[in-house]
C-alpha cells in the first residue's frame, strides 16, 4: 500500500548480514520500519519497501564505506 502524497524521508543501518530501515514523514513520524539481507536481492526489496511508503524524498546510509558500500553504490 502506497501512501501517496506523502513526502518520506528514509535511514538505513548497515550490518554485515542485514540492513535495518526506517522512514519517516516530513514532520518525524514514523511511517514505518523493516529489515533486510544486505545483498543485491535485499537491496531491491528495500528500494521498493521504501518506494511503498510514500515519495521518497531522500535517504541517508551509515556505514558507506563499509558495511553499507554496495547499498551506497545503487
Amino acid at each position: 500500500m502506497s501512501r501517496s502524497g506523502v513526502d518520506v524521508f528514509g535511514g538505513v543501518d548497515t550490518h554485515r548480514d542485514v540492513h535495518v530501515t526506517a522512514a519517516v514523514d516530513g514532520v518525524g513520524r514514523v511511517l514505518g520500519s523493516e529489515s533486510f539481507a544486505a545483498d543485491e536481492s535485499g537491496y531491491a526489496r528495500m528500494v521498493a519497501w521504501f518506494g511503498t511508503q510514500g515519495c521518497v524524498v531522500r535517504v541517508g546510509v551509515e556505514g558507506c564505506g563499509s558495511y553499507g558500500a554496495g547499498l551506497a553504490g545503487i
